[in-house]
């Protein structure tokens, strides 16, 4: 008896990709507020995020990324910087004062609390 094995020829079909998501963070307590939005069709993604910075500001990034064009991000500062205007003194109680950046805030040794 004589037997044969033939070698079959396997044929993958490659399915277009594609992807949608989003999320969103939005805690007071810590301050952590930032979203992002995200699809894909075939080869092209396209997207958005954005994140509220420590300053007041808010960050926008808008992107794409393709085949040829490769990754583009257009980044956007939404808002005004808002710093504090008063500085307190450190207090560490060594006598030679000199200024704080924390503010009025008066963190650290020494500060009354």
């Amino acid at each position: 008896m004589l037997s044969f094995v033939v070698p079959r020829l396997l044929t993958y079909f490659k399915a277009p990709a594609g992807y949608q998501f989003e999320y969103g963070v939005h805690d007071p307590h810590s301050h952590d507020i930032k979203s992002q939005h995200e699809h894909r069709d075939h080869d092209n993604v396209k997207g958005s995020y954005f994140i509220d910075e420590p300053d007041g500001t808010k960050r926008v990034v808008d992107y794409i990324s393709a085949p040829h064009a490769g990754f583009q991000a257009v980044v956007k500062r939404v808002g005004h910087a808002q710093h504090p205007a008063i500085y307190g003194k450190h207090a560490h109680g060594h006598g030679l004062g000199g200024t704080s950046y924390v503010g009025v805030t008066n963190w650290g040794h020494g500060s009354g609390r």
